[in-house]
């Protein structure tokens, strides 16, 4: 086990020739805005000439997305040598239980998979139900689930 002092962000890119994961490099020390171009940089670069060797290497987590192409769900894959991967599929209106009766909202099926001789099960949940906080109303409205590789 090799500890990395950065924290860069894999991300998956559809392109005509294929997926592609380009990486954004040192994410952890960057604001939304930046991540953003970078991963808008990447992308184009990738549906263009192609990204380079550094562009795809030197990931420690990657995020995939199949909501654009209608997945409801998936079991994302771990590119070695990253310890984990965030799958996201496509948002579906479902119903909830609010105490009196049942009502619709939309939810986000998040996909982790992850190295358990990295990651702690226990601490990848948490990792999920707090994303899970962050992206709507105390995670409630996200099904969650964790796939070991």
């Amino acid at each position: 086990l090799v500890l990395k002092k950065y924290c860069n962000i894999g991300v998956a890119i559809d392109t005509p020739k294929g997926l592609m994961v380009g990486v954004v490099k040192g994410a952890d020390g960057k604001s939304i805005e930046e991540i953003a171009a970078d991963v808008d940089h990447l992308a184009a670069k990738a549906r263009g000439k192609g990204l380079g060797m550094d562009d795809i290497s030197g990931g420690c987590f990657t995020i995939s997305s199949l909501g654009r192409n209608g997945g409801t769900g998936f079991t994302p894959i771990i590119n070695a040598p990253e310890v984990a991967i965030l799958g996201i599929s496509r948002i579906q209106e479902r119903p909830v239980r609010d105490g009196e009766g049942l009502m619709w909202k939309q939810m986000l099926p998040l996909s982790l998979s992850y190295d358990h001789r990295v990651i702690n099960g226990v601490e990848a949940a948490s990792f999920v139900k707090h994303l899970g906080i962050l992206l709507g109303e105390e995670g409630r409205e996200f099904d969650s689930q964790e796939d070991a590789a």
